[in-house]
This record gives structure tokens, C-alpha cells and sequence, in this order.
């Protein structure tokens, strides 16, 4: 599937992530897990973390990618394994991240498409987005992309003094 880009991000590439990606994967990721709900983390992560999950993706070929506006990295995404027994390994979970200054400007968008193309490629049957139910950008994205609600947790996370509602959401590929 393709889809057009905003006229804003003309200028901004996706490409698959590098090691020397990680500072800004970590600044974006914590800033989310600080002011949003995209993320049921409490706490920020830190380089030597990210490094190790880099390290792991690598390992297990699931892509990590960025999305870069001139030099600056202002997004990213990855496929991360669903669970870990055996029999999940047709299936994987999506991560969708866009810096705090440049949600809006269809970053996401762009950093979907190699995602559900290397699915694909990767032989996976299946894709799974867990996400908050009141990230309505992030559902609308997901819809954007075939994927469908399959499921609803309720008051399944707590965090920012109140009970969060998870959607499961599932492309079959």
C-alpha cells in the first residue's frame, strides 16, 4: 500500500536505523513515555537499554527504521517480536514513534510503509498494534493501514493518576 505524503514531509527520508540512531530513538521514546500515554513505561529509558533492544532487533532481523528531516532524526518505528514462544513467530507487534515538533506533518505515515513492506518480506502473517484508546491518531493511522480492532482491555494500565483502556489492533498480512 502507498500512500501520498504531506507536502511538509517532502524532505524527510526513512531509512533503516544505524547504531549511531540510538541517542535520538532514546530522546524521542522518552519524551513520549514522559508527557504521553503511547507508552505505559513510568520511567525513561536509558542508552545502554536501547542499545541492548537495538542489538537484540538486529539479532532476530526484526527492522527498526527512522524517519529524518535533513540531518535531524524526528521518528521512528520498529517490529518487535509479538511473544516469544515459538509458535508467535509468524506474528509481530509495531512501534510508531514521532518527535513531540513534528507530529502532524505525516511522519508516521512514512515510517508505516516499510513496516508493513518488510512484514511482508519477513514472511510474517501478522501484525499487532497495542494502543491506548484515547491515542486516536494512533488508531486512525492503524486504520489507515488495514489494520481492524480486535480486541479491548479495559482499565488494563495505570498511569498519569488514572486507569488506561488498550486497543489491540491486527493487520493480517
Amino acid at each position: 500500500m502507498f500512500t501520498l505524503p504531506k507536502p511538509e514531509t517532502v524532505n524527510v527520508i526513512v531509512r533503516p536505523a544505524t547504531h549511531q540512531d540510538i541517542p535520538a530513538i532514546v530522546e524521542i521514546y522518552n519524551d513520549a513515555v514522559i508527557h504521553t500515554t503511547a507508552s505505559y513505561d513510568y520511567y525513561p529509558t536509558t542508552l545502554d537499554a536501547r542499545i541492548a533492544w537495538y542489538e537484540a532487533h538486529i539479532r532476530s532481523q526484526h527492522p527498526i527504521f527512522v524517519a529524518e528531516d535533513g540531518r535531524k532524526v524526528v521518528g521512528w518505528s520498529a517490529l518487535s517480536s509479538f511473544r516469544h514462544a515459538d509458535g508467535y513467530c509468524y506474528s509481530a507487534e509495531d512501534s510508531v514513534y514521532v518527535s513531540a515538533g513534528q507530529r502532524g506533518r505525516g511522519i508516521g505515515k512514512l515510517l508505516m510503509n516499510p513496516l508493513i513492506d518488510t512484514a511482508q518480506q519477513m514472511g510474517l502473517h501478522t501484525v499487532i498494534a497495542g494502543i491506548d484508546a484515547a491515542n486516536g491518531v494512533s488508531i486512525r493511522l492503524h486504520e489507515t493501514f488495514g489494520f481492524q480492532q480486535v480486541g479491548y482491555l479495559k482499565e488494563i494500565a495505570f498511569k498519569f493518576d488514572r486507569w488506561l483502556d488498550l486497543i489491540l489492533m491486527q493487520r493480517m498480512l
